[in-house]
């Protein structure tokens, strides 16, 4: 059973990761490689507030701003810049290896003896790892809510249509690179919060915490999708939250089959591709299956 609540209370705190990568992902129709920066960025500066005696939410604030600042530079690079938006990514994500070193004075750093968002009071009271099922469901409700919030209002619309269709989003007046720009900051904001949560749960940071953090950032909005099938766009941020969930259940069930935990990477690309793969394999099914009614028929 603790298993069960380890796999959900996980799946909530990194379904943020996911969340915010659908913004660029999806909606803007790239993929932002600044997130395997801005996420261990947002560890260390975290864990780097708490160990100088910040207070969790303060260091959690703090984190945010930083990937945001981070998002602001990949923006400027491509917008300004005409830097292409992958190599942008890169850069800043090659930046934040040093800076994250910078900011941490060594490797990783433990948060053993600190205190952090989940050393709450009223958090030991509950259950084993009912504390992190709390936080993340808190946390990423509020996220989801804003965000929803946020894509209903004008300047989320011309968000929208920025990513939809950027000649048009031109021609009737919105600024596209701002809108790219935001979208950015609010993104790696997101991804940097997520890491600075996801530090704290797990005790530490450690500069290497990023390297394929990007695709299990996907893998939660691809099977989100894969097993939810058309939905509004609204529905769609929840579906992510969801797909993390299950994620961690299908990792869960990996390790019970003894893989190892060096394995994970590889693991979660075989994943990815798969639910890529479904798709385009379940369209040849109903294919085959109308033509053996045609056969039939004939």
């Amino acid at each position: 059973m603790s298993m069960i609540v380890s796999a959900i209370g996980q799946g909530l705190l990194w379904a943020i990761l996911g969340v915010a990568l659908f913004l660029t992902f999806r909606i803007l129709n790239f993929a932002d490689m600044t997130v395997e920066g801005t996420f261990p960025l947002g560890a260390a500066v975290a864990v780097t507030s708490l160990t100088h005696h910040l207070t969790p939410t303060a260091a959690i604030g703090l984190a945010f701003l930083t990937g945001a600042v981070a998002g602001l530079i990949t923006g400027l690079l491509y917008t300004k810049g005409k830097v292409p938006i992958l190599l942008a990514g890169i850069l800043v994500m090659t930046a934040c290896l040093s800076i994250n070193l910078r900011i941490m004075g060594t490797s990783n750093i433990s948060l053993l003896g600190q205190a952090t968002i989940f050393s709450q009071h009223f958090l030991k009271t509950l259950p084993r790892y009912f504390d992190s099922v709390l936080i993340g469901l808190i946390t990423i409700m509020i996220i989801t809510s804003l965000l929803i919030y946020f894509l209903q209002t004008d300047l989320g619309q011309a968000f929208i249509v920025t990513g939809d269709n950027p000649v048009m989003a031109q021609s009737i007046g919105i600024n596209t690179d701002n809108m790219t720009i935001l979208g950015l900051m609010v993104s790696n904001g997101l991804i940097a919060l997520s890491g600075a949560l996801i530090a704290q749960s797990n005790g530490y940071a450690d500069v290497n915490m990023g390297i394929g953090i990007i695709v299990i950032a996907l893998a939660s909005i691809i099977i989100g999708e894969v097993v939810f099938g058309t939905l509004t766009l609204n529905q769609r941020l929840v579906a992510v939250t969801f797909g993390s969930i299950i994620y961690r259940f299908v990792i869960l069930g990996v390790l019970q089959l003894g893989f190892s935990t060096n394995d994970l990477n590889l693991i979660s690309a075989i994943i990815l591709a798969i639910c890529l793969l479904l798709p385009q394999v379940s369209k040849k099914l109903k294919l085959d299956q109308l033509l053996r009614k045609g056969v039939s028929r004939g």
